[in-house]
């Protein structure tokens, strides 16, 4: 009876461990064959076994369990453990996206263009500055033939500069291009895109690998983790902000990863 208890275990660990990397079907097929199996082991060792052996089989039996429990348990708490870790590399890495998104939209703004540089665009932080503009309505008078008519018009002054650097207080933009973790830094390019025929619009796309960032990580859950389609995982084989085929800035990260800086800004407007 004992030997029947503990063949069960051990079989019970067996079908846990592959249920780990099955699917529901496989795991009651290994269910009944593990059942199966175990009436047919009892009935082997209590026929075949003399008993005086039947003690040690049973203490190797006992250390097979707590190996099978372990696997069991590793198996469970590998996931759970790569998620988390996960989850805590990525913002990491998304942080410095979201820098280098800000920075190019800047460099966009005053320059009219992206750049693929990543050290000219950390330059860029340091040293441009937006123009302070106002905008003010003015009636000129305008001679039109014989005659003179007043015609309101727009003027945009320019009444100081702030630097761009000022929007990246706190944040360490100098590193933005350097992987979080890692000696390896982001892929930058920019492209433009025709969206409108005969009008090209500039476009970027700042990009690295999972596998960079996981590195370490269990092969397998890195593979599966690529393969992502979205929903409330980052969906693709690389983190990634902007494109090179559309007119996007966006991140290929869920809102999971933006709650941060939400709860920040709503802060800041209670203040």
């Amino acid at each position: 009876m004992i030997l029947l208890f503990v063949l069960l275990l051990i079989i019970l660990g067996i079908v846990l461990t592959a249920f780990l990397a099955t699917g529901m079907l496989q795991f009651v097929l290994l269910i009944v064959l593990g059942i199966a199996l175990v009436v047919f082991l009892a009935k082997g060792i209590i026929t075949f076994i003399p008993k005086k052996f039947q003690a040690y089989i049973s203490i190797l039996l006992w250390v097979l369990i707590i190996f099978l429990g372990y696997s069991v348990y590793n198996g469970i708490m590998q996931p759970i453990n790569f998620n988390k870790n996960k989850v805590e590399k990525y913002s990491h890495v998304i942080d410095h996206l979201k820098m280098i998104r800000d920075a190019e939209l800047a460099h966009k703004t005053i320059t009219g263009n992206y750049t693929a540089n990543g050290d000219n665009l950390i330059q860029f932080v340091d040293t441009a500055r937006f123009a302070i503009v106002e905008n003010r309505d003015t009636v000129v008078t305008v001679r039109k033939g014989r005659i003179t008519v007043d015609e309101e018009r727009r003027i945009v002054d320019t009444i100081g500069y702030e630097p761009v650097k000022n929007r990246f207080l706190h944040r360490n933009y100098k590193e933005m291009m350097d992987v979080p973790g890692t000696d390896v830094k982001f892929d930058l390019k920019t492209d433009f895109v025709e969206k409108v025929q005969g009008m090209k619009v500039s476009v970027f796309m700042a990009k690295v690998d999972k596998a960079i960032v996981l590195k370490g990580e269990e092969i397998s859950l890195i593979k599966q983790e690529k393969e992502m389609l979205g929903g409330n995982e980052v969906r693709g084989a690389f983190l990634s902000v902007g494109s090179l085929d559309d007119v996007v800035t966006n991140g290929n990260w869920p809102p999971l990863y933006d709650k941060a800086e939400k709860e920040a800004a709503r802060r800041a407007k209670k203040k």
